[in-house]
């Protein structure tokens, strides 16, 4: 008899226990339920390529369905914040890219603390660059024709992207301020919509992802003039780097990663991180993101919070370069 009270005792000092204890006594049952992936950008947006590479074998290691929740506007700002909101719980992940590392720079004041209130989970992979690409009506043929174009045209020529502080806006800012020229940006709810207005060309220009635009390159609805990374990408090999085009020094990489709410249990965190890296180290998933135009990273939580404090600095200097003005 006293070992049953000692044991039931036992058990409900057990079930007061808050998580963040649990977790560190190996205690946590999860997931017990789907896991959700908010992603804080329209549908179609190369921010699902890595994510789904990495989150279907998750699926199946865990045993539970990892679900999209599409949650737009603002640069990425409106579905960052509900996920700083999100109960500490492991049911809730952001999958963004390297606009969380720019918005603290675009915006006068964020919903919430870019390094703070996250816990930095993997950074899935690194990208080549964007490429910049122009509608075929466009009478150039290179970097440098282009950059001669607008200058006859200051003002005139127009670049979409999926939103201020997206990856495709920075890209063009700063190719603009390199290389001297006036063009007007034109952001817009998500790169879907931005892309459908290029391609009919009512938008003459627009500095894309690779993982969306070699299709549309392939088939002769648009041209691509060169690609903001330090090297060349291997499915468009023969598209110069800004760089090797003139614009010296232009190197605009970006980056696709996964976060927590920050106080979610740091086993989960490392759970998923682990299992983050094991699918990014499937021969399979790496050549899917390199078909893609993506490097594998698959970082550990320290190698990407470390990674995340640089990139935050480095997009700070961009926005100074460019000269924008925080929202």
């Amino acid at each position: 008899m006293k070992m049953l009270m000692a044991s039931m005792v036992s058990m409900a000092l057990l079930a007061a226990l808050p998580m963040p204890l649990l977790a560190q006594q190996g205690q946590i049952q999860w997931p017990v339920k789907p896991v959700r992936v908010v992603i804080p950008f329209s549908p179609g947006t190369p921010i699902e390529v890595p994510t789904r590479a990495v989150t279907r074998p998750m699926t199946e290691a865990f045993g539970q369905q990892f679900v999209f929740d599409y949650r737009t506007g603002a640069g990425g700002t409106i579905g960052t914040a509900i996920v700083a909101r999100s109960p500490k719980d492991g049911y809730t992940l952001l999958a963004n890219n390297c606009s969380h590392s720019a918005n603290p720079s675009f915006y006068k004041k964020l919903p919430y603390d870019t390094l703070n209130e996250f816990a930095p989970v993997s950074q899935i992979n690194v990208t080549y660059g964007n490429l910049l690409v122009v509608h075929p009506s466009l009478p150039v043929k290179s970097v440098k024709e282009f950059i001669a174009f607008a200058k006859s045209r200051p003002g005139e020529i127009k670049y979409a992207s999926g939103g201020v502080g997206s990856p495709p806006h920075v890209s063009a800012a700063l190719f603009a301020a390199m290389a001297g020229v006036s063009l007007v940006h034109v952001p817009y709810k998500g790169t879907a919509p931005a892309m459908s207005d290029l391609l009919s060309g009512q938008m003459e220009s627009m500095v894309i992802s690779p993982t969306i635009v070699v299709p549309y390159l392939q088939a002769g609805r648009l041209r691509a003039l060169g690609i903001g990374g330090p090297r060349r990408q291997p499915q468009v090999a023969d598209i110069p780097t800004l760089h090797e085009a003139g614009l010296t020094g232009f190197d605009m990489t970006c980056y696709h990663g996964l976060w927590y709410p920050a106080g979610t249990p740091q086993e989960l965190v490392r759970r998923v991180a682990g299992e983050v890296a094991k699918a990014v180290a499937m021969p399979e998933t790496r050549k899917h993101l390199a078909d893609n135009g993506l490097i594998a990273v698959g970082s550990t939580p320290e190698e990407f919070t470390e990674f995340l404090r640089k990139d935050v600095a480095r997009q700070a200097d961009i926005v100074r370069k460019i000269g924008f003005q925080p929202q």
